[in-house]
């Protein structure tokens, strides 16, 4: 019943006087908020009891159906895993290297190649802009390719950088041509000074299933850098990875992308855009390193490295062939422990350095690599990397470390492990006056290691020997046991 307007009271609404509706009006008003009420009160009773779609699925009929049973099974038996087969670790069989170079600079450069390359093992190319003198040591490198494309139809407009940009973006799409795509699961992109740890890639690569889009490497040490280009890219001369399937689906694409970013420097950030467009992130390794946006000695990163293998550096270290001929999966990794006679702390980065420090220092402290190396405008200033730095010395001589550098490894037979032998390079100056043992006296650090391919898979620990001599340390590394940690006292 509609009510009639002229039996409202027009009184004000504040004070003692009220707006008053007609009893016919209140009725209508309880009926009808008591109906809403029971039609939503009915709804959990309904759906309970007769179990029927209330609500249309904005998805086909066929991924319905998909999407409540993967639900039911995920929420009855977590422990459910695919029953689709494991495949068999990567091996270097299922990788394609990618080498980037210039005619003008392979005949210095395929030095560093020879440090890490296995003809018999590896499959691989160097990528060329024109053609050079054979040698007689090519059978000891990838042969070499040149591209051939038709660059004119390119635009560049960088005014920093290089047109070559443009050839080297697509290395991935000419190996596609060139290689028999049987057994590849993954091409492997690097400069010709990138320095692989072969061994160390197949760890990682065998992580990831290949028959999935990926785009594996890792960022720039400097954040200037990354705030330039993206802290998304995988930087080219730390090397890069793409899984098969994504580079088939870049090779499709590519050329139409690359018209859309003339304006960018390099090769990496062209193919970062192209991933981008294809809707892949960048899988992060923290073993892939550039080290080319620092400056100095980088020392302080060496010795700090993440618990991961060490994949690639973009400077060969010769130094560093017997260390991964032995034990590849332990190379930089670093184990912290106590002298505790002494108070010292001792931290070894195994098959590069050992430090040792006269006071008890903290492990979340010497895990922050030190600054021995200015960022992109070489400056020291924190602000400037991609992530926490400590002061490399202090005005307090009795704070720096003694630092020793790996001077032999060979496999000790009689003890059934590595022995790695590390000199004195440098101590602080001897004026110290803590009244505390001074390991100015110890001229050599030897320790001993059991190879382990998982050991950075699990935490490491080290422990000091009884000494032999007051000149020698004898150091143990191995994996912590259950229960153990990193502690003195």
């Amino acid at each position: 019943m509609k009510p009639n307007l002229s039996d409202i009271d027009n009184s004000s609404c504040y004070g003692t006087n009220t707006t008053r509706f007609p009893h016919s009006m209140v009725t209508w008003s309880l009926t009808r908020l008591t109906l809403v009420w029971l039609f939503f009160v009915s709804i959990p009773y309904l759906y309970y009891y007769y179990p029927v779609p209330l609500f249309q699925s904005n998805f086909p009929p066929n991924q319905t159906i998909i999407l409540q049973q993967s639900l039911a099974i995920s929420t009855s038996n977590h422990s459910l895993t695919p029953s689709l087969p494991i495949p068999e670790n990567t091996k270097f069989n299922h990788i394609v290297f990618g080498i980037a170079s210039t005619s003008e600079l392979w005949h210095h450069r395929k030095n560093y190649v020879k440090l890490w390359w296995k003809p018999e093992k590896m499959r691989g190319v160097v990528w060329l802009d024109k053609p050079v003198k054979k040698e007689t040591d090519d059978h000891l490198l990838p042969p070499v390719r040149i591209s051939h494309f038709n660059m004119s139809e390119f635009e560049y407009r960088n005014p920093k950088g290089d047109r070559s940009a443009i050839r080297l973006t697509r290395i991935v799409s000419e190996m596609l041509k060139l290689q028999s795509t049987k057994g590849v699961r993954w091409f492997v992109m690097g400069d010709d000074d990138t320095f692989f740890v072969p061994d160390n890639l197949l760890r990682v690569l065998s992580k990831y299933d290949h028959g999935q889009y990926y785009y594996i490497g890792s960022v720039s040490e400097s954040h200037l850098q990354n705030i330039r280009f993206s802290y998304q890219m995988a930087y080219g001369g730390a090397g890069f990875a793409i899984s098969y399937p994504l580079a088939q689906a870049l090779a499709k694409m590519q050329d139409r992308c690359i018209k859309r970013y003339p304006a960018l420097y390099g090769s990496d950030d062209r193919i970062h855009a192209c991933m981008s467009e294809l809707g892949v992130p960048l899988t992060k390794e923290p073993g892939f390193h550039r080290f080319f946006d620092v400056h100095g000695n980088v020392f302080g990163l060496l010795t700090a490295h993440p618990v991961a293998p060490l994949v690639s550096i973009i400077t060969a270290l010769q130094k560093l062939s017997d260390p991964i001929r032995l034990d590849s999966a332990a190379l930089i990794q670093q184990s912290i422990c106590y002298d505790r006679s002494t108070k010292w702390t001792v931290s070894v980065s195994w098959g590069y350095a050992v430090q040792i420090f006269q006071e008890i220092l903290k492990p979340r402290d010497i895990e922050i690599p030190s600054r021995t190396f200015l960022h992109w405008y070489r400056a020291s200033d924190p602000r400037g990397y991609a992530f926490n730095t400590r002061a490399a010395s202090s005005r307090n001589t009795c704070q720096n470390p003694f630092v020793y550098y790996l001077s032999s490894a060979f496999y000790d037979t009689i003890r059934n492990r590595t022995a790695s032998e590390y000199v004195i390079h440098q101590g602080p100056n001897s004026d110290c006056n803590w009244d505390m043992p001074n390991p100015a006296l110890i001229y050599r650090v030897k320790v001993y290691e059991k190879p382990d391919e998982h050991l950075w898979d699990k935490k490491k620990f080290c422990k000091v020997l009884p000494r032999k001599d007051k000149f020698t340390l004898l150091v143990e590394v191995g994996v912590c046991r259950d229960g153990e940690v990193i502690e003195f006292g």
